[in-house]
């Protein structure tokens, strides 16, 4: 997979329209798409920017992305589960990395 462009970026976060309190300064006007829902829960509504956009904009693979997202939710949903379950994926990153 390559690394987004910038400009590729740029395209998909000006395409959510994520109202303007939540960019901190930059123009948008309502969130649409996928980031209008969330199926389950509230863990990721109050986040400054949803979980998979970052992992997206980053570039990020399923190893880190799953970091990034236990990360993000623990408070609001899992507790100390999802801080384990963020070490488990980093300690199967850390254990495919050795073995290159």
């Amino acid at each position: 997979m390559d690394k987004p462009t910038v400009k590729q970026i740029e395209e998909y976060m000006t395409s959510l329209s994520i109202p303007e309190e939540r960019l901190n300064g930059m123009s948008a006007k309502d969130i649409k798409g996928a980031n209008a829902k969330q199926v389950s829960g509230k863990h990721y509504k109050d986040k400054e920017i949803q979980p998979w956009d970052y992992i997206y904009a980053n570039n990020l693979g399923y190893f880190e992305g799953n970091c990034v997202k236990y990360v993000s939710r623990w408070r609001d949903k899992g507790g100390i589960a999802d801080l384990q379950k963020a070490i488990h994926y980093l300690e199967k990153l850390i254990e495919l990395e050795n073995n290159k």
